[in-house]
């Protein structure tokens, strides 16, 4: 069976290379890819080839995408343009818009489309906050004890529940949300990568938290699959293990600087004015308490592990960056 897939938020690399490894799929007929602004790989920036992917400049805010979604008969939808950070040129207002906003406007037009047989959401493990009272493992059926209220993670919560909303009135529909972990890989640009490439890592005196990561190239093929499968749920996606903050910052060949908390308040306030690193205020809780997720429900579906741990998903992160231990000592 072929199928005409719609992949959101190809501007940015992992949504480039979900659109390319389907659009190398010859059961795949047609992947139109679409974003605010032309994917790197065809402006002068360059990138990875989007192949034979079909671009489309699409506001996901604006009624067009019902259009686009009508005129390509599509039967697949991968939602991959969540933003996990202002833009220089945006603030934060216009970053809810478009995750928020931007999903409604997605999900009503495919709730109105007759062709529309799958949808795949990207979301993140930050909907489950983080905090001191929280569980040491999060299964996707725990609810947090103190979710998030501002930023990114507040959004990813909202777009989960219109999500939610969706799959009751479209049970026809299969519809599959993920819950990535940090993703970490050579080519990832993320708040969390620049944090790490910094010569010396702020850190919250007192506390060593816990964090996982998923590689992007395990991340490209969890949602290969559920693009060209069914498979019905809500998944989170990590890789195996955790690494503690101060291991992070010995393999990176990093020194720690270990501030009281209100200090690495206003040392995170004042780098995002400055446009530096965005110490986000739901990053500033994970340098605090960590948060570690179970994949074990989406390995028993798909039969399939991560290839790559979360310490050999940072190992690779850091050769990219020619990062060493001091000494050479992990």
């Amino acid at each position: 069976m072929t199928h005409t897939v719609l992949v959101t938020g190809v501007s940015r690399h992992i949504g480039a290379r979900v659109a390319s490894v389907l659009a190398a799929d010859p059961d795949i007929s047609r992947v139109i890819g679409v974003d605010t602004v032309p994917p790197p790989s065809l402006t002068r920036d360059g990138g990875a080839s989007l192949g034979r992917t079909e671009f489309v400049r699409v506001d996901l805010r604006s009624p067009d995408i019902a259009q686009v979604i009508a005129a390509a008969d599509i039967d697949t939808v991968v939602h991959m343009s969540l933003v996990s950070a202002p833009s220089r040129s945006a603030g934060r207002a216009v970053m809810k818009e478009h995750n928020v906003i931007g999903a409604m406007q997605l999900l009503g037009a495919c709730q109105r489309s007759a062709t529309v047989r799958r949808v795949v959401v990207r979301s993140t493990t930050a909907v489950y906050g983080s905090s001191p009272r929280d569980p040491a493992v999060f299964t996707e059926d725990l609810e947090p004890q103190d979710g998030p209220s501002h930023g990114y993670a507040k959004d990813a919560v909202e777009v989960e529940g219109y999500v939610r909303g969706f799959a009751r009135r479209r049970p026809d529909v299969t519809v599959s949300l993920l819950r990535f972990a940090n993703f970490m890989g050579p080519r990832v640009d993320s708040p969390l990568t620049r944090y790490f490439t910094q010569p010396v890592l702020p850190t919250v005196f007192g506390f060593d938290p816990r964090l996982q990561f998923v590689h992007e190239d395990d991340a490209v093929e969890v949602l290969r699959r559920m693009a060209t499968e069914d498979h019905p749920g809500t998944f989170n996606v990590a890789g195996a293990g955790v690494l503690l903050l101060s291991q992070c910052a010995r393999r990176a060949g990093r020194l720690s600087l270990p501030l009281f908390a209100p200090a690495f308040r206003l040392l995170g306030s004042a780098a995002r004015r400055a446009g530096l690193v965005e110490y986000s205020p739901e990053q500033l809780r994970l340098m605090s308490y960590g948060r570690v997720v179970d994949s074990e429900k989406l390995e028993s579906e798909l039969g399939w592990k991560p290839k790559f741990t979360t310490g050999a998903a940072f190992d690779d992160f850091l050769r990219s960056r020619d990062l060493h231990p001091l000494g050479g000592i992990w």
